[in-house]
């Protein structure tokens, strides 16, 4: 078996292998020289490459951020010396014009205010006004709203006021508008009291004075000019004045006599029991009662204790509100024999008191039923020990 052997060469640009009559790189297109073999073997031709630089992810941002700081401060270095040598070239800013847009109010269904009247308003100086043919102080009062006698006293015009003639002029003073109380649920007592006045209307006849009126309804002429806001005594034929019946004085009449209450029922005795012995063993005696009611100020309890045994009037009367009684020591016997007392309870009423200033008592109910006990004043005997 024999072993052919194929001559080659190499690209001495690239390095890439050829045949032996290659006469052009296929590889770099290079112009290869003679063809014939070269006396020595060559290290073969390596392309240049660019320098490979590996930077890990931190060292690259730091660079980033040096790169541009440094551009900053040299953009910065350049306007300021530009500035500096050409002011001109400053553009000044001109403030921002914000916009606001106004809402346009939308029309709602708000119904129309009513159409004002020719109902003159108050000012506070007066106007004037013409006489005309058949005018009276009345009816230019009525017309304006005002007292015939403000327009009385603002012209200088006798009371009567019948000197009007055509064309003089009048000086009408304003009503002056009175302020209504704010709205509450309770009336003040001013206008209950005014709710609550009867009152009549009377229009002026003819000879009609403010003294026969106040004398015919028995009511003050200072109450009847305070009703209708009248500056004197002077009241105008055809003028409608309220009368404040409710100012009539009080009518005397006799002085009320205070009810007496109904008499109290008798009470109800409770203890001592009836015949109870009393001896020096018991410190106190006390008597008790039943409550006949709620007793008034001036009523009491008239306790009633007296010696049977004693035969002489000993006898003791106290006055108490509460419905228990301890009999005094100083009312009680210091001998041996025993004495029998009787009491007794009684509603009475204090109706006035005495020259000494004692008050005195009428009954007011039935006396309760008497009850006795036995009191001694001896030691009691005592019972011998076993």
């Amino acid at each position: 078996m024999s072993t052919e052997t194929t001559s080659t060469k190499l690209c001495p640009t690239c390095g890439t292998r050829l045949s032996e009559g290659a006469t052009r790189c296929l590889v770099c297109g290079a112009v290869l020289g003679s063809t014939d073999k070269p006396a020595s073997a060559s290290k073969p031709v390596q392309g240049s490459r660019m320098p490979e630089i590996t930077l890990s992810l931190p060292a690259a941002i730091a660079l980033l951020a040096l790169f541009l700081t440094i551009g900053a401060v040299l953009v910065y270095i350049a306007l300021r010396t530009a500035v500096q040598t050409k002011p001109e070239l400053i553009i000044p800013i001109s403030p921002t014009v914000t916009v606001t847009i106004t809402p346009t109010p939308t029309t709602t269904g708000t119904p129309l205010p009513p159409t004002p009247t020719d109902t003159p308003q108050p000012t506070s100086t007066p106007q004037t006004y013409l006489v005309k043919q058949n005018d009276t102080c009345i009816g230019i009062a009525l017309a304006f709203e005002v007292s015939v006698n403000s327009i009385v006293l603002m012209n200088n015009l006798p009371a009567t006021c019948d000197t009007l003639y055509v064309g003089q002029p009048l000086l009408i003073p304003q009503p002056t508008p009175t302020p209504l109380p704010p709205p509450s649920a309770t009336a003040n007592p001013a206008t209950q009291t005014a709710e609550a006045c009867e009152r009549v209307e009377y229009t002026v006849q003819d000879g009609d004075t403010l003294g026969r009126i106040s004398a015919t309804y028995n009511v003050p002429m200072e109450a009847i000019r305070e009703w209708n806001g009248l500056a004197s005594d002077v009241v105008f034929v055809g003028t409608t004045i309220v009368v404040p019946l409710c100012e009539r004085p009080a009518t005397p009449g006799p002085t009320p006599t205070a009810t007496t209450p109904p008499p109290y029922a008798a009470p109800n005795l409770l203890l001592p029991a009836d015949g109870t012995s009393f001896t020096l063993a018991d410190e106190t005696v006390t008597i008790q009662w039943a409550s006949v009611g709620a007793l008034r100020e001036n009523e009491r309890y008239m306790v009633t204790v007296e010696d049977l045994t004693e035969g002489k009037g000993r006898k003791l009367v106290d006055y108490v509100t509460d419905t228990r009684y301890i009999i005094p020591d100083d009312f009680r016997i210091n001998d041996a024999t025993p004495h029998v007392y009787r009491w007794w309870i009684v509603p009475v009423r204090q109706i006035g008191t005495d020259d000494s200033g004692k008050a005195i008592y009428e009954a007011a109910g039935a006396p309760s039923a008497a009850r006795v006990f036995v009191w001694s004043g001896a030691t009691p005997a005592r019972t011998p020990t076993p």
